[in-house]
């Protein structure tokens, strides 16, 4: 089956980084549906979560459409989903970004904030040291450099679903794999040819 067989789906709940998402996946070769319609999400062959800003207000957003069960019964259902940054926070049982709020609870553990004394927001490229061997990283050598903007990082409580992991003055955790769920904290769409190679591996994954 050819690409324009297969639906992939961008989920739409007004996060900022849709666009470039979209160009990104439409640079593939593939013409992705932005849609906020449960039906079409859960029908998806492939889904993206795009996400920047705060965890709470991308909370927010996806309870008042929904989209929050409807992500949460992708999970539950193993098909593939890719969660690019704040999409990745919203995984996790609880954030503390303006206070406390809770999470999709997908993944166990908690959003924190960037330890005091590095510069915040952590803004640029930086190198993610692969933890696990997957098709994902084919063509993708270890430490690659990809673009990150983000003040607040995950802490999974089960170190086995961390994929990546950065330096920044600490390591922290950039990349969740469970199952077929995917979720990044950088961004593959403002990465360049890793972050295009990377999101082209996830959808050959998922479209076989």
């Amino acid at each position: 089956m050819g690409k324009d067989t297969k639906i992939v789906a961008v989920i739409d709940y007004g996060a900022g980084n849709i666009g470039s998402v979209v160009n990104a996946l439409m640079n593939l070769g593939y013409r992705p549906t932005v849609t906020d319609s449960a039906s079409v999400i859960l029908n998806a062959d492939a889904v993206f979560l795009p996400g920047v800003g705060a965890a709470a207000d991308t909370m927010r957003s996806l309870s008042v459409t929904g989209i929050d069960e409807c992500v949460r019964r992708l999970v539950e259902l193993k098909k593939p989903l890719f969660a690019i940054c704040v999409g990745l926070q919203v995984l996790l049982t609880a954030t503390e970004e303006d206070g406390e709020h809770r999470c999709l609870g997908i993944i166990p553990g908690r959003v924190t904030k960037l330890p005091s004394g590095l510069k915040i927001p952590h803004m640029g490229w930086n190198q993610v040291k692969q933890a696990c061997i997957h098709p994902i990283f084919t063509g993708i050598p270890d430490n690659t450099n990809f673009y990150f903007v983000h003040s607040y990082y995950a802490r999974p409580m089960d170190r086995s679903v961390i994929a990546g992991t950065t330096e920044y003055g600490f390591e922290f955790c950039s990349m969740i794999i469970n199952n077929n769920l995917f979720a990044t904290q950088f961004h593959p769409e403002k990465s360049g040819e890793p972050g295009l190679r990377m999101y082209s591996n996830f959808l050959k994954y998922a479209l076989l």
